[in-house]
């Protein structure tokens, strides 16, 4: 798998969990880690956002058709071997990732929120990060 994070901070442990889940997803070639503009940090909260852009292996697959519906001809057809809804089932069974807190047809989103109290501070604050996967060539929303 390709991986490009040049547009990426860093932040985000879950984020950074599910890089290592889509790197063992053999169906995954190429992968883009970006943070999302929507971050946010304030004294008794920290919300990190990032996007995850993927793009899927592709086979090429004999299709059989009519030219003018008459004469029999062959074409190549090159399709993804694998769309967001079977990544969803792929991410569900590691153990680390789980199902998305949402999903459709074109964006899985995960939301994991974590208390964190440091050891020389009474107080601490509330750290949410939120991820969303995309297929790369879609829009961010």
């Amino acid at each position: 798998m390709e991986l490009d994070t040049t547009n990426w901070s860093g932040e985000g442990t879950f984020t950074q969990t599910l890089i290592d889940a889509l790197d063992a997803v053999e169906q995954v070639s190429l992968l883009r880690v970006e943070d999302a503009s929507s971050s946010r940090s304030d004294v008794e909260f920290n919300f990190i956002s990032n996007e995850l852009f993927l793009r899927f292996g592709t086979r090429d697959r004999q299709v059989r058709a009519k030219m003018l519906g008459i004469v029999p001809v062959t074409r190549t057809v090159t399709e993804p071997v694998m769309t967001v809804n079977d990544l969803e089932r792929a991410l569900c069974e590691i153990d680390e990732v789980g199902p998305p807190d949402y999903a459709d047809a074109e964006m899985l989103q995960y939301l994991r929120t974590e208390r964190i109290v440091p050891p020389y501070q009474t107080r601490g604050y509330k750290l949410v990060e939120l991820v969303r996967i995309y297929e790369a060539g879609s829009e961010s929303r």
